[in-house]
Parts: structure tokens; sequence; C-alpha cells
């Protein structure tokens, strides 16, 4: 029997992974693209199991396959985040107990050792393949491309930068927020703020594209505007610290002294504009701006928007975070934190690019696998989204109707990706694919009236 190729073995992970009380012989078959034999695939979990990726549980017809509980992957979606050796070395030394880990102080030579275009921490390959997966057509002045798409760009960068950092808000309200103004009840008015000022600052970025350059200026307000009401001192915004901070669930103990901060900074501008590839630059300014900590709050946010800089600058599609799971990005950023180690961030920034030129590409050359997640979900999803249209729904009352019944139809783990499938797809509806749904072009125009109007 030919042995299992490594995309093989990834893409049968990925489908077990998503089924928390482990995948049936039959569910694996479902998601296997292009099928294969029954034997083949028995042959193949069996060599899996001999290799520790996967367990067995139950016999014959009940048997089930599953990710061992330590297992240092992550998915979100189709895909399988496959990490290297040594990011999952370090995935799991930084899941370790904190009291088992030992405080560590910010390293500056982390920082000082980086000389632009000699170091570089996207190997050549990788650096190309995004470059390939990101261009769009032609010359064009900078910006063009984001502004474009400055709609989708605006709504999946505002939710998905703020779903990083704990926001709550869905889809559907994100978009209501953004184009109406209006906040979701029974929300956290900080949630508001948060999202709010991600529009601002993208706004900025896109706005400004032609004379916006990496510079002191341009963090600074970037600062500001993510800030803005959300810090207990106004003068905090835009402002380097000047007070110690701490990093929660983390035993990293970021600089302190302020002419420490103030240098470490200016050395974070003057090597970034320095580098000439805009993915390395990007990805620097990913690793250095939360590890360094520089303001009071609102790091991490700080960096995902200036790594869109050279992105935008040079009319690439843009790095939104789409899908990219909380817990892995902070583990990740906990791999800089307490071990200096880029690798494992460095996974989660290369595979969130992938997923992102993906949604905003203007070319596509390769079909995907079907998702497993969706074919899982396919009757749940038409029978949800029929129904809305059917009812007439407008956002707020769908939004409502959405979170009601995914709490009936879905388990638990999988009911916030649940979520926000059926938004996207209910955002992404038009004439040319409602046949999916077994829906009637006067019941799409009757809900479009409804779903459209500004008290919708």
């Amino acid at each position: 029997m030919a042995r299992i190729s490594e995309n093989h073995k990834l893409l049968i992970l990925n489908i077990i992974s998503r089924f928390s009380e482990g995948a049936s012989l039959e569910e694996i078959l479902i998601g296997i693209s292009p099928p294969i034999a029954r034997r083949t695939l028995q042959y193949q979990l069996s060599s899996l199991v001999k290799q520790g990726l996967i367990e067995s549980v139950g016999a014959a017809r009940r048997r089930r396959y599953k990710l061992p509980e330590h297992h240092p992957s992550f998915t979100r979606g189709k895909e399988l985040i496959s990490l290297s050796v040594t990011s999952k070395s370090i995935l799991l030394n930084v899941q370790r107990p904190i009291q088992e880990r030992t405080r560590v102080p910010y390293r500056r030579e982390l920082l000082d050792q980086y000389v632009p275009n000699v170091t570089n921490y996207l190997p050549l390959s990788t650096r190309q393949k995004l470059h390939d997966l990101g261009k769009t057509d032609g010359e064009r002045p900078a910006g063009t491309y984001a502004r474009q798409i400055f709609d989708r760009l605006l709504i999946d960068l505002s939710w998905n930068s703020s779903r990083l950092e704990g926001n709550t808000y869905s889809l559907l309200e994100t978009e209501r927020l953004l184009h109406l103004g209006e906040a979701a009840s029974g929300k956290d008015l900080r949630e508001t703020q948060m999202i709010l000022n991600h529009k601002a600052a993208i706004e900025f970025l896109i706005e400004s594209a032609n004379h916006t350059h990496i510079n002191r200026y341009t963090i600074l307000n970037l600062h500001a505007l993510l800030a803005e009401d959300l810090l207990p001192d106004p003068e905090a915004c835009g402002s380097l610290r000047s007070i110690p901070v701490g990093i929660s669930g983390s035993v990293y103990q970021p600089p302190a002294i302020p002419q420490s901060i103030e240098e470490c900074f200016q050395h974070i501008i003057n090597t970034a504009k320095m580098i000439t590839d805009p993915f390395e630059q990007a990805f620097f300014f990913m690793v250095h701006l939360p590890y360094l900590q520089p303001f009071e709050d609102v790091n991490k946010r700080v960096s995902r928007l200036a790594a869109n800089l050279p992105l935008i600058r040079e009319n690439l599609s843009p790095l939104s975070f789409i899908d990219v799971p909380e817990s892995l990005y902070i583990n990740a950023l906990l791999g800089v934190y307490e071990l200096q180690q880029i690798d494992l961030l460095r996974d989660v920034f290369v595979w969130a690019y992938e997923r992102s030129s993906l949604r905003y590409s203007t070319t596509r050359k390769i079909l995907g696998d079907p998702d497993p997640f969706l074919i899982k979900y396919r009757n749940q999803r038409k029978e949800l989204i029929s129904f809305i249209v059917k009812q007439r729904m407008d956002k707020l009352s769908a939004t409502e109707y959405i979170q009601k019944e995914s709490k009936k139809k879905v388990p638990v783990q999988d009911q916030l990706r649940f979520i926000e499938i059926i938004e996207r797809e209910l955002m992404g509806l038009h004439k040319g694919n409602i046949a999916r749904y077994r829906l009637q072009l006067k019941e799409f125009d009757a809900w479009q009236k409804n779903w459209q109007s500004p008290a919708g």
C-alpha cells in the first residue's frame, strides 16, 4: 500500500478536528475530495493511529477517530493550520501552567540583531508565495485596490481585529453599526467603541495611502484613533507610555523605563521603513510592536493595522485576519513575549494572509477542497436562510433569529462559526444564487426591501 501523502494526512486531520466527539469513517469519507476507496481510508487511518497523530475510540461500526487531547494544531474553517516542529514546541511551552514558566524581561537584542533586508523573518520562498497570492492587476496609485474593496475590508478587518480582542459583536451587528451607526443591544459600550475606532483607523489608512509613510506620526495616530475613549487618560491616546504595564496570563514583563521605550520604539520605526519587502515589513510590525508594548493598551490592534500599511500602499490584498483563532494568535504572541521565538506567529501570519487573499484577490487559480464544516451543516444553513428570506426579516430580526436557532441546531463548539457563515451567506445573497436556497425571485425582491432599508 502506498504511503499516505503529507497533504492527504493534513486533510484527514482537518476533517477529524471538526468533530469534538470524534469522526466516524463515513463522516471522514464525505469530506475527502477527490473520493477514495473505503479500504484505502481505513489503511490511512490505521497508519495515523500508529503514528500517534489520531486516536481510535470504540470498535467496529461504533469506532470514531479523534485528535489527541493536546494535539498542537488549530483549525478554523476548512483549513488546518499546519505548524512546524518549532511552532509545536512553542505552543506546548506557552500552554504550560503559568507557575511552571519563568519570568522573563524584554530582550532588546531581538530588535538590535535585526538588519533590514539582510535578516528575514519570512523566507524568500514564503515571500514569493505571498506576493503571488496578494498581487492585483496593473500599476496604480497607492491605495487604489483597498479603496475598491473598501466596504468589504472595513467590515472584515473591523470585525476580525475586534474579535481577536474578545469583542462579542456578530458580523451583521458590526455591519449595522458601521453602516447605520446603530449599536447592538446588550453589548458593552467598550465593544461598540472598539469597532467604531477600527472604522476611523481603517479610513485613515486608506484615505491617506498616497502620502502615508511608515514613520512616528503614522503609528502614533493609528494608536490615537484605535484607543479613542478607551483609555482612562485621554492624553495616553497617541502617546508612548510612561507607566509600567503587565501582560495578563503571561510571565513576560515589558520594559518600564520611558527612555528605553522611546529608544526602542524609534528603532522599530527606523528599521521598518528600511525594509523593502512589504510582507516582511508587515510581519516585522506584527512581532515588534506587541513585544515592546509601547502604549498603555491597544498595542496588538495597532500592530494589526500597521501590518496593512505596506500592503495597502503596494495595492496588495489586505490582511483582515479572517478565521484566525483568537487562542492560537494569543499563544503565538506569547511565544514572542516569553521565548523570543517568531515561528508560531509566522505560521499564523502566513495562514491568515492565505485566507485573506482568497477573499480579496482578483484572480482565482485553484479550486479548494470542500469544507467539511459546510457539508456537515448544509441542510441547516439552507433552511435557516430560506426561512429568513421568506419571512422578510430585516438585519436586526435576522441577527436575533440566527443566534437563537444556532443554539438549537448546532453544538456549542460550532456555534460561533455557524453564525458567521450564515451571516456571510446572507450578506452575499443575490439574484444569481437564490436557487440554491429554493427561493423565488419575488420572495428575494420582497426580502431585499426590508433588508436594505435604513430601519433594517
